[in-house]
């Protein structure tokens, strides 16, 4: 149905929010922050994986994205997987029906279009593909908006990760090879930008933050097993990744640094757990950061930081505040290429913990340079994303777009 200009735009954004992971959730509130700025008569509303939480936390109407409620549980008896299967079938139905309720749908951010960590076909790749088509059948336009890609080895997630973009009205992705990605993937990507990452545009951390303690080294840590294609030695890569944090840790200590835990997924805290176990120290502290914003304010606080997790890095950066990256895809060494810390990138698969030391004292000793970088670096990130909102509202809102210049112009 065709809106009117004095019609408030009915937006949807959808994804896996609310489900835990604070980088996901960052995304969406960046996007808000984008509506209630540019569109502050929009009607939003989520479909996503924890609605009561997404409620709770931004005030907005949420829709759970499965029908099934067990989901994200495995299914091994005869019942559980038939219950899975028809909720493939009925979901078709509900997201149809609730992108038909819409004028715009938009995905902010998150890893959308890539497989760096382990990733069914029938999980999310299966409800993006819904999504898209269903915003292609009912000309509902779908927007992917600074999103992550990588190229995907199985086949069945790889077609429906292709056909999702194809499907999409209008996509961006946070990265170069995310954008190469796709193009390799068979999607044309001529018209596609390249943005920062959505978290790029949150405020920063709130005036005040009280100082840590001297020397404090801020570690965000990660229940990291590999990726999608590294299932059969998952065990073995988490323990590399484990012993070696753990050596970090303990020598870090033993100097007498202080070192505080941050997670950025509920997944997380058994890793926290580990190291706390290991490292029988008073210098070892954990927080329970509830938002991006916890963790800029933790990490604003430290002298440097370390860490796996993408946002937890861009956390980080947005704070300018000198960080180590321990890299498990493509999308930390771009992000820290583009922010001029491609130097201090370090494996998380094979985390070498007297080679991580030594990148970790160069970082300390080049801060001061570093933080003067991230600063301007920021700066520039903040300015694109401000031209991604202009363009967004373009290719989305037309209709208000023109009413707008009628009332300039007269």
């Amino acid at each position: 149905m065709t809106r009117t200009p004095q019609q408030p735009p009915r937006v949807g954004v959808f994804g896996l929010l609310g489900s835990g992971n604070l980088g996901n959730d960052g995304s969406l509130e960046a996007v808000l922050g984008y509506l209630r700025t540019d569109h502050p008569d929009a009607e939003v509303d989520a479909l996503c994986g924890g609605p009561e939480a997404v409620t709770a936390r931004f005030g907005i109407p949420a829709t759970r994205l499965h029908w099934n409620r067990a989901e994200y549980r495995t299914a091994s008896r005869a019942g559980a997987v038939v219950s899975k299967g028809l909720g493939k079938l009925v979901d078709v139905f509900r997201t149809a029906a609730w992108v038909r309720r819409h004028d715009v749908v938009i995905v902010p951010g998150m890893g959308v279009l890539e497989a760096t960590l382990p990733l069914r076909p029938w999980g999310f790749p299966y409800s993006l593909f819904l999504l898209c088509a269903s915003g292609r059948l009912l000309r509902t336009p779908v927007a992917l908006v600074s999103v992550g890609a990588g190229e995907i080895r199985s086949r069945p997630t790889r077609a429906l990760v292709r056909w999702s973009a194809r499907c999409a009205a209008y996509r961006s992705y946070r990265d170069a090879p995310s954008r190469d990605a796709m193009r390799a993937m068979g999607v044309d990507t001529g018209r596609d930008e390249v943005y920062p990452d959505l978290a790029f545009s949150l405020p920063a951390p709130r005036a005040g933050t009280p100082a840590g303690s001297p020397g404090t080294v801020c570690l965000g840590v990660m229940d990291f097993h590999g990726g999608n294609d590294d299932r059969a030695q998952a065990d073995e890569i988490h323990r590399r990744y484990l012993d070696g944090t753990v050596r970090f840790v303990r020598t870090l200590t033993d100097e007498g640094r202080p070192v505080r835990l941050l997670t950025g997924d509920q997944c997380d805290t058994a890793v926290v757990t580990a190291i706390l176990d290991a490292v029988d120290s008073p210098l070892v502290t954990a927080a329970e950061p509830a938002s991006l914003t916890d963790l800029m304010d933790e990490m604003a606080a430290a002298d440097t930081v370390v860490a796996v997790r993408y946002h937890n890095l861009i956390c980080a950066l947005k704070t300018a505040t000198p960080v180590l990256a321990l890299c498990y895809a493509t999308k930390s060494e771009a992000l820290m290429e583009r922010m001029g810390l491609g130097a201090y990138c370090h494996p998380a698969r094979e985390v070498d913990a007297d080679r991580l030391l030594e990148q970790f004292r160069a970082l300390e000793k080049h801060s001061a340079e570093l933080r003067r970088t991230l600063i301007e670096s920021n700066r520039t990130a903040a300015e694109q994303l401000r031209d991604q909102f202009t363009a967004l509202t373009t290719t989305l809102f037309p209709a208000k777009t023109h009413a707008q210049a009628l009332r300039e112009t007269a």
